[in-house]
């Protein structure tokens, strides 16, 4: 059977790791919740303790990783408060970044100040990604997010036999109208990439983004539709507000909107295939005991033939 690639993570490689940064662990560390990579709250002889974050080996090069930590030390630089990497390094076979700890609470995204809030400094991010391109790390398209993701459960055989034609029939379609969508000509920045209200800490002087672990090139709304909830009216509202604060940094082009549901939709997609690319590793199955049951792929069917629906009705307008 193949090693897991984080049987060798031991508490003392997490400490060694942090050691070789040039810190000075005191041997306490805590993990945190994460399931993509593995993160460590470690606490040193002086100072705040620092969050270690080891990578999923084989996920990402090291010239994406270095892109990744670049972008955020220079929207730190900019004053924009992403919390950037303050080591990067590779330790025993691990891509590893050490951060400084940054607490906080999830936004209350009922408020549309703190909707406008989150909306001025995400257009600051988006005013720094669109300055250049990232050479390596990957677009967010319906090729990579939806039709490979597909091709791959399929491939595998996750998908329970008496709903697989169900299931290949409605990804097919919701595909189509995914692809339609993505013909006219819009502009790709550098993104977080991973925008939903889990990734802002709120504090008393305001937001702070972390985790730019998924930031790649895509349409400006793919940081901005994962704030919206609820139906067509309260999501019309939510967008209003955080647009009131995104446009007094940059412009925003309303021909997105017809991307929201496609990107929804990719997300959807994407997700079920994250999971199951990730099976082999226990913290998956025990962190997501229903994924191999009938019933969420039956839910997964009928999202679909909601997401379907709602990619066939007009955008959101907000004039």
């Amino acid at each position: 059977m193949e090693e897991h690639p984080y049987a060798r993570l031991t508490p003392d490689l997490v400490l060694d790791a942090v050691a070789a940064a040039g810190l000075r662990p005191d041997g306490r560390l805590l993990g945190l919740n994460s399931y993509e990579n593995r993160v460590y709250q470690v606490w040193l002889e002086e100072g705040q303790p620092v969050v270690a974050k080891f990578y999923r080996p084989g996920r990402w090069s090291a010239a994406q990783i270095d892109e990744e930590h670049a972008f955020a030390r220079e929207l730190a630089e900019r004053e924009i408060p992403v919390v950037a990497p303050l080591h990067s390094l590779q330790h025993a076979g691990f891509f590893v970044a050490i951060y400084p700890r940054r607490g906080g609470r999830p936004p209350e995204l009922e408020n549309p100040k703190t909707l406008e809030w989150i909306g001025r400094f995400i257009a600051r991010i988006h005013a720094v990604g669109a300055s250049k391109e990232f050479a390596f790390r990957p677009v967010l398209d319906a090729k990579t997010f939806g039709h490979e993701q597909r091709a791959w459960l399929l491939e595998h055989n996750f998908v329970p036999k008496d709903l697989l034609d169900a299931w290949q029939a409605v990804t097919e379609q919701a595909l189509f109208l995914v692809d339609e969508a993505f013909k006219f000509s819009f502009r790709n920045i550098r993104l977080h990439g991973d925008c939903h209200p889990g990734n802002i800490l709120w504090t008393d002087e305001g937001p702070h983004f972390v985790d730019l672990d998924d930031a790649r090139m895509g349409p400006a709304i793919q940081d901005l539709w994962m704030l919206l909830s609820g139906d067509r009216a309260a999501m019309t509202r939510q967008l209003r507000d955080v647009l009131a604060g995104y446009e007094q940094f940059m412009a925003f082009d309303k021909r997105e909107l017809s991307l929201l549901e496609p990107l929804r939709t990719l997300r959807l997609i994407n997700y079920s295939a994250w999971i199951a690319r990730r099976w082999d590793d226990p913290a998956f199955p025990a962190a997501f005991p229903w994924f191999d049951s009938q019933r969420y792929w039956q839910d997964r069917i009928l999202e679909l033939r909601e997401q379907i629906a709602l990619m066939t009705e007009p955008p959101l307008e907000l004039d």
